[in-house]
């Protein structure tokens, strides 16, 4: 297992006792009602655990990724996952902090860090797909402001945030002579005119809802623009790769959550006068999933601390989402099986969390583009795609 510093065994002791007053029972009547969980996110913000990675001159903690990582890894074990918490105090907060002007950090940094706000990322469009770099959301110059036009799909909260950090092109892609070029940045108010979110009818169990967004003329000042105008993409990995650095900690602590009521059932359940679990057969798959989960929690410790660092983050952070969503589907496909007939009824809480974890193989990056940038970047192998 990891060594975790004081800090770190402090971090996890709070989402333990976090656990005991807000649940995974808490957790499933949120999802199941549509609701956010609120009252979870008050206590998260009241111990400070939103703006871990704030620095601190903003009201935050200024911590690093590798904190950062044990929050949302051992939310994953206690089976109470937020995939708002990555977006907004994680994907949202580093772009503001590292791209945004003085006055935008001294604006959205604190009412981020104290839950006063939050925020979620648009980048996810229907026609682009995986190639961002082909979006068509429109931001075109009017006077001191810019009109937004174009759609997103697939995204998470929409309905309970402030602001939207919007990716868009301020250069069409036809137009750009770089396809990297031309891409810019935005804090949207979703109650702006123009603005229209449809909840999206994904089979998820999970309190945040996924949207499409449509804008229609959307107008937002320039002080909204996140950075320099046209050099969005240089910006982009600086949230990217911490985000599949989240996915990577959910992805072990929801695999261990699963593979941990497995190993519960193999010890109890009793077949043909012995427990389950004294089985070979059921006994090696689950030691292999548990070696596999550890691994992959090892990966996204140095994906982490790399990118900590200000190393080269990207091959660790893509290896370390590969490695914890395979490792998870592996673990919630054996605790299914290990249940038998009781592992798909609610009662017994495995196949509520099957889709959430599937979902890991192919958001927020899909396992072919992960494998594709391996091949390419880390391997030397010539472009694929």
């Amino acid at each position: 297992m990891l060594e975790l510093t004081e800090e770190e065994q402090l971090i996890k002791q709070f989402v333990g006792a976090l656990a005991e007053k807000y649940g995974r029972s808490y957790w499933l009547a949120c999802s199941r009602e549509g609701r956010f969980t609120e009252e979870l996110w008050a206590e998260l913000a009241a111990g400070g655990y939103l703006g871990m990675l704030v620095p601190q001159e903003y009201g935050g903690a200024g911590l690093g990724m590798k904190e950062m990582a044990v929050l949302l890894e051992e939310m994953g074990n206690q089976g109470i996952p937020l995939l708002l918490l990555v977006v907004s105090s994680v994907m949202d907060v580093t772009l503001i902090a590292k791209h945004g002007t003085e006055e935008q950090k001294k604006r959205y940094l604190p009412a981020l860090a104290t839950g006063r706000e939050r925020a979620c990322f648009a980048i996810t469009e229907p026609t682009a797909g995986s190639n961002s770099f082909r979006i068509e959301t429109l931001a075109r110059r009017d006077g001191d402001s810019y009109l937004l036009s174009g759609q997103k799909a697939f995204i998470t909260g929409a309905n309970e945030v402030d602001y939207i950090m919007m990716v868009t092109r301020t250069t069409p892609f036809d137009e750009a002579e770089d396809k990297r070029e031309g891409l810019s940045l935005f804090l949207v108010d979703p109650r702006s005119a123009g603005v229209e979110l449809t909840q999206q009818d994904t089979q998820i169990l999970h309190p945040e809802r996924q949207f499409t967004i449509f804008l229609d003329d959307v107008r937002v000042p320039r002080e909204s623009l996140v950075g320099r105008e046209g050099m969005g993409a240089r910006y982009l990995f600086d949230a990217l790769n911490p985000e599949r650095i989240s996915a990577a900690a959910l992805g072990v602590g929801l695999g261990r959550y699963v593979l941990g009521k497995a190993v519960s059932y193999a010890r109890e359940r009793v077949v043909f006068d012995v427990p389950i679990g004294a089985h070979q057969g059921l006994q090696h798959p689950m030691a292999i999933a548990k070696t596999h989960l550890e691994l992959a929690a090892l990966m996204a410790r140095q994906a982490a601390t790399t990118f900590d660092k200000g190393g080269s983050a990207g091959p660790y952070s893509n290896m370390a989402k590969f490695a914890a969503a395979e490792a998870a589907i592996e673990a919630c496909d054996l605790a299914i099986e290990v249940h038998g007939g009781a592992g798909f009824t609610g009662e017994m809480d495995i196949i509520t969390l099957w889709p959430l974890i599937r979902m890991l193989r192919t958001a927020p990056v899909s396992r072919e583009m992960i494998l594709n940038y391996i091949g390419e970047h880390v391997l030397g192998l010539p472009r694929s795609y």
